[in-house]
């Protein structure tokens, strides 16, 4: 690991060691075995709200204090009245699949269906047929009765192997391909680390201020709302995730940063494949996804200490379903449950490219529409979402085009990194940082970075899927951009250099602007995670596994965005209404002469790419700014006083 950059990779990678395949590097190839199509299979179905336009309005209008809807939230069973398809459509829905020995479960607020059965029984109930057009990736289409396909937005999930496919070709060959890739996410918690390790010698305050939640904390003015009393209490903090994690590595952790060491605030909900098959793999290897999971609990469980963590598993790893899938379920799961009012993921399914989709059964801009009307539920609750924008800057995957990991929807607050100011010698040069600036510089690059051509920096750019939201329009700095070419890209070889002469670029863009906000990410800023589990090798075909403990140094968006998170539960233990989608209140704020944000607007601050545009509010290097929380907690109020 771990800078979020590599983790975020990873995850798009949903790695199927037991056996021996995974759905993206596979891509076309579906079945693992001669007898796939009785294997266990979900796929969800995704349905039209009444209408799209008055959901849309609804959500502005909760979170607009002149709106007599404003924190009117919906309970999800009244979204369903509202917005969702009927009962009897939805029963109607399960009454015909049943007909074809195929279970559902509908997800309060009637939105979506969750199918499960054989891959042959729903396969059959969707009428599902292998498409292959030359020189393009295989494709699902499926056909439902009128009655019930009218009311459809997409059907994920589905893959209908080719006719008389019954084994898949050169499998030893794939086999080696997942092995390689699961060695490579299983060691690479263990060597991609800061070289600087936390000092374990302190404990509590001491500890915290310097590697944990009171560096956070003191940074952005949390600690105003300590003083106050509020840590959280009353709250829930949903983490969507695609990894289970030990609780003795939170434990740990806890010990060391002074934390309560309540381990009955921490719950797991299960949302693809079953604990024990999820477990089981959790046991063979320490994976970037573990790691992943691990440090997101620590972070929410730490600056909330005083709330409740609900962990939405999606863990995929049998071939249950597509990655896509498993992270939509985790996410609807955790709004129909509605009992966090707060969500945080640094789990990506893919990127934003064509070339990187691999759910068969829909196209990415159908599930980017489906996303999107799910978060539109979760606003008209009341449930604020929060997603790590990414570690690579403008490109999530080396290319010479912009791309971001998947969501960059609207109705989420994408989290943005900085790096702190400090002086320090990085790989043998002495870097000067004298204010806090967008995560994002080569100077202090290691030969490692390097050779490897791939560089660290904060996720942000422009939205390749989603319009402009109404809430940016009209802000100074939106669709506007300056940039510094500090990289160049090699097509060849699929890796970046060092620009020794970069440019100055000022332009125009379009679609949704991100990130939304920013804190400090940056690895020799960063903070102290500590994890454990089985290190695997492979050799001659067998897994050999020895224990192993870790502290390490590191950052990334993965940090900041379950802080931020749990910041907002902090916030909502001191309310009687909970804040709710943030972004149309966060870009009025910051246009007040009293703005609870500390814009970088500097040219010298960038993420590789994008820098601030001074004299602006907004850049796509650092988004609105670091945030003042203290304040934010005061307009936030204010807006409720005044309605």
């Amino acid at each position: 690991m771990l800078r979020k950059v590599n983790q975020l990779k990873r995850k798009q990678l949903v790695v199927t060691l037991l056996s021996g395949l995974s759905f993206l590097v596979l891509g076309c190839h579906v079945t693992a075995s001669a007898d796939a199509h009785q294997d266990p299979t979900i796929a969800n179905v995704v349905f039209k709200p009444t209408s799209e336009l008055n959901l849309t309005n609804y959500v502005y209008d909760t979170v607009d204090p002149k709106s007599t809807r404003f924190h009117q939230y919906l309970t999800p069973n009244e979204f369903a009245e509202k917005f969702g398809q009927s009962d009897n459509y939805i029963t109607g829905f399960q009454k015909y699949l049943a007909k074809h020995h195929v279970k559902s479960f509908a997800y309060r607020g009637n939105l979506s269906l969750k199918v499960y059965g054989t891959r042959q029984n729903v396969n059959r109930a969707f009428n599902a047929k292998y498409v292959k057009e030359k020189g393009q990736e295989c494709k699902t289409t499926y056909r439902l009765p009128g009655y019930l396909s009218k009311q459809v937005v997409a059907v994920m999930g589905l893959d209908q192997a080719k006719p008389n496919h019954k084994k898949p070709a050169k499998l030893k060959s794939h086999q080696k391909a997942a092995v390689d890739q699961f060695q490579a996410a299983a060691t690479e918690g263990s060597i991609a680390t800061n070289s600087n390790k936390p000092d374990i010698t302190s404990f509590g305050n001491r500890f915290s201020k310097k590697y944990g939640v009171l560096k956070f904390a003191n940074q952005y003015q949390l600690n105003q709302l300590y003083d106050k009393g509020l840590a959280g209490q009353g709250q829930r903090i949903g983490i969507i995730s695609s990894s289970d994690f030990y609780n003795r590595d939170l434990k740990v952790y806890w010990h060391q940063a002074g934390v309560d060491n309540n381990l009955g605030r921490i719950h797991r909900i299960y949302t693809a494949d079953n604990r024990k098959n999820i477990q089981r793999r959790l046991n063979l290897a320490m994976t970037s996804p573990q790691i992943e999971a691990t440090l997101d609990v620590q972070m929410a469980s730490s600056v909330a200490p005083k709330a409740d963590v609900d962990c939405y598993i999606g863990d995929n790893g049998d071939d249950i379903t597509t990655s896509a899938t498993a992270h939509y379920m985790s996410f609807m799961q955790a709004i129909s449950d509605n009992i966090d009012k707060q969500l945080s993921t640094s789990f990506a399914p893919t990127i934003e490219l064509k070339s990187q989709w691999h759910d068969h059964s829909l196209t990415m801009a159908q599930y980017n529409h489906a996303f999107n009307l799910m978060l539109e539920q979760a606003a008209a609750q009341g449930i604020t979402v929060f997603r790590a924008s990414g570690d690579s800057g403008v490109s999530e995957r080396a290319s010479s085009k912009e791309n971001h990991a998947f969501s960059t929807s609207p109705y989420q607050v994408i989290v943005g990194g900085t790096t702190l100011p400090y002086t320090k010698i990085v790989n043998g040069k002495v870097i000067t940082v004298s204010k806090e600036r967008a995560w994002g510089n080569t100077d202090g690059a290691s030969s490692a970075e390097i050779k490897s051509g791939h560089f660290s920096g904060s996720g942000g750019g422009f939205s390749a899927l989603n319009e402009t939201p109404r809430y940016q329009q009209g802000v100074s700095g939106i669709n506007t951009f300056r940039a510094i070419t500090l990289l160049n890209y090699h097509p060849t070889t699929s890796k970046y250099t060092i620009n020794k002469d970069p440019n100055i670029i000022t332009g125009t863009g379009t679609g949704r602007n991100l990130p939304d906000v920013a804190g400090n990410a940056d690895i020799q800023t960063g903070y102290a995670t500590y994890f454990s589990g089985n290190e695997a090798s492979f050799e001659t075909g067998k897994i050999h596994s020895v224990f192993k403990k870790y502290w390490i140094m590191s950052g990334g968006t993965s940090y900041t965005s379950p802080q931020m998170a749990a910041a907002n539960a902090v916030m909502n233990s001191g309310r009687r209404t909970p804040i709710g989608f943030w972004n149309p209140q966060i870009y009025q704020f910051a246009q007040q002469s009293d703005s609870p944000f500390n814009v970088l607007d500097s040219p010298d601050s960038n993420n590789l790419y994008f820098t601030g545009q001074p004299g602006k509010l907004y850049n796509q290097a650092a988004g609105l700014g670091t945030i003042n929380f203290g304040k934010l907690y005061n307009k936030f109020n204010d807006q409720s006083r005044s309605n």
